[in-house]
């Protein structure tokens, strides 16, 4: 019997002085995860947008358990978004987004 994928919920921060939306953030993403670990290991990080803040550059990712080294060191190789410098900090990662949420506040 297969078991429930374990999810893990990551708190970023993007540092730039342009602003991004959505789409192109993701874009990104997904663009460094499959240059470092192919389409395969792509396919096991399970990666969605949960919240996107454009003007507080405050970024709510989820992801497998088994694949957050992954994502934190894809998104720790974006160096650019576009033609657009940009350096992407993992502040904080959880299990839950409640927990998440209650970390970030303090």
């Amino acid at each position: 019997m297969l078991r429930k994928t374990r999810r893990r919920y990551l708190a970023l921060e993007i540092d730039s002085k342009e602003t991004f939306n959505s789409r192109e953030f993701m874009s990104a993403v997904w663009d460094a995860v499959l240059k470092l670990y192919g389409e395969y290991g792509a396919s096991w990080t399970g990666l969605a947008l949960i919240d996107y803040d454009a003007e507080t550059k405050f970024v709510i990712l989820r992801s497998a358990h088994t694949a957050v080294d992954m994502v934190r060191s894809a998104l720790a190789s974006i160096t650019k978004i576009g033609d657009k410098p940009v350096a992407i900090h993992v502040l904080r990662v959880s299990g839950t987004i409640r927990t998440l949420s209650k970390k970030m506040k303090q």
